[in-house]
């Protein structure tokens, strides 16, 4: 089994071209989620794939989860792809989760190249395009895995089985459910789940990830008068929606980033010794972060504390004003109704309906203090909860023993701060242990415009899941 590893790793490196190759073919397909007239590519990007796994000889089926109201329109929602490859009672079955839908791009938001065509630096070894890092490159990481066994003749050490679906980046409708209905039919035979959709705590070291936080999203409108007033009619004479709404939402959070909402604190679970000690060691620096971010921004120099914020601690942030006047110019209009967009990142113990009536109680509060006549409504969005994870498991192990075979270190253990919500679908439905093995970097700037991933990250990586496979074995 060690030779065939062998094989598979020497395969992957000598066929870097190919793996640039599919990727540059799936980034092409604008695969937006979020937005209704891009459906259409996020069902033809479906497809793709349902295709290439055929082709790579995986048993695939795609399964149709209805249609959604976005924006006004009535639209199909993309397919849930569940592929097979092997079916031997004697090997584990390891079912992997990713996403073939990604977040909107346009040239103008500051792309240095077209966001939907991959451009590839040999000068920094950057493949630039919506979807590399998140989560085109780790998706296909897995079919470059299948197709070098095929080309090389070897069976793959597990059975592998693959659930793909195209809403991730838009919620994941129907995708709990999807889960949860085909537990005991569809995913009966699965030993363990393995996730790579997130990213190393840095940029030169490689971790394992054993929990996320969960979200709450909110909106929150301030209603006025029947229409948008001139300023200088009605300046001064009436309460302003705006100016509510910039009240309240500056009531939720200190500018150290603490959050101000009464209870929400109150549910963390308490900080152990042997936890902190985990942060403590974990190769890290505050510079890590300047780098990410291109600033000198962060709340604190300690780097346990900075850590901590990041992975056990809930935070708050706010999105932006939906209704304010945003273009280019002086345009002096009085907004008849505005709404506020804000998050909070969630973890263990917190419980999101929880986290909700803490929020809902300090909104009306923070409002009513303001003797206002206008009115507002909170409306909370797919509020998904944290997720955790013992990692002394068998799956978690082979993790550690392929990272040490492919980068040559012991991995970070580490806990995400965003939010994967179906992680924790799978751990409750399945009841198998959930692994996050990420692919890409820190710097790999998802959802953020110029978004890449690094051409050794891309390779190495696909030899690391495969690797994992063989140790799982």
């Amino acid at each position: 089994m060690t030779d065939n590893r062998s094989k598979f790793v020497k395969y992957i490196e000598s066929h870097q071209q190919d793996l640039i190759n599919i990727l540059a073919e799936a980034i092409a397909i604008p695969s937006v989620s979020g937005d209704a007239s891009y459906r259409p590519e996020v069902l033809r990007m479906g497809k793709w794939l349902h295709e290439k796994l055929g082709a790579l000889g995986a048993q695939t089926e795609l399964f149709e989860l209805g249609r959604q109201n976005l924006d006004g329109h009535d639209i199909e929602l993309p397919p849930v792809i569940v592929a097979k490859y092997g079916n031997d009672p004697a090997k584990k079955t390891i079912l992997v989760y990713g996403h073939y839908d990604v977040q909107p791009a346009l040239k103008s938001d500051g792309w240095d190249t077209e966001p939907f065509s991959l451009h590839v630096s040999e000068a920094t070894g950057k493949l630039v395009g919506r979807g590399a890092t998140d989560d085109k490159g780790p998706v296909l990481g897995w079919l470059n895995v299948i197709e070098a066994h095929r080309a090389l003749g070897l069976d793959l050490p597990v059975n592998l089985q693959l659930c793909l679906e195209g809403m991730e980046e838009s919620g994941s409708v129907g995708l709990d459910e999807f889960v949860e209905r085909n537990a005991k039919t569809l995913f009966k035979d699965v030993d363990a789940v393995c996730i790579s959709d997130n990213y190393w705590l840095g940029t030169t070291k490689p971790c394992i990830t054993h929990g996320l936080r969960g979200v709450a999203y909110f909106k929150l409108t301030v209603h006025g008068p029947a229409a948008d007033l001139h300023s200088g009619v009605f300046g001064g004479m009436i309460h302003e929606p705006m100016t509510d709404l910039v009240h309240v939402m500056a009531s939720l959070v200190t500018p150290d980033a603490k959050i101000a909402i009464p209870g929400i604190y109150d549910q963390v679970a308490p900080l152990t010794p042997e936890e902190r000690k985990r942060f403590e060691v974990m190769e890290f620096s505050i510079s890590d972060v300047d780098n990410s971010t291109g600033s000198k921004s962060t709340v604190s120099e300690d780097k346990v504390e900075v850590l901590m914020s990041r992975m056990r601690y809930p935070s708050l942030s706010l999105h932006g004003i939906e209704g304010a006047f945003a273009e280019p110019g002086s345009k002096t209009v009085i907004p008849a109704k505005v709404t506020g967009k804000f998050s909070i990142r969630l973890v263990p113990d917190m419980e999101p309906e929880t986290c909700v009536d803490c929020v809902r109680k300090h909104v009306e509060s923070e409002f009513a203090k303001l003797h206002s006549k206008n009115t507002i409504k909170l409306e909370p969005d797919h509020p998904g909860k944290p997720w955790t994870v013992d990692p002394n498991h068998w799956n978690y192990e082979a993790a550690t023993r392929a990272t040490e075979l492919i980068y040559g270190v012991k991995p970070d253990l580490t806990r995400e701060g965003g939010s994967i919500p179906i992680t924790l679908t799978f751990a409750d439905a399945l009841g198998k242990n959930v692994l996050l093995l990420p692919m890409g970097r820190a710097d790999d700037g998802a959802h953020s415009t110029n978004e890449k991933l690094d051409l050794s990250n891309y390779v190495k990586g696909t030899e690391l899941l495969g690797t994992y496979l063989y140790e799982v074995a």
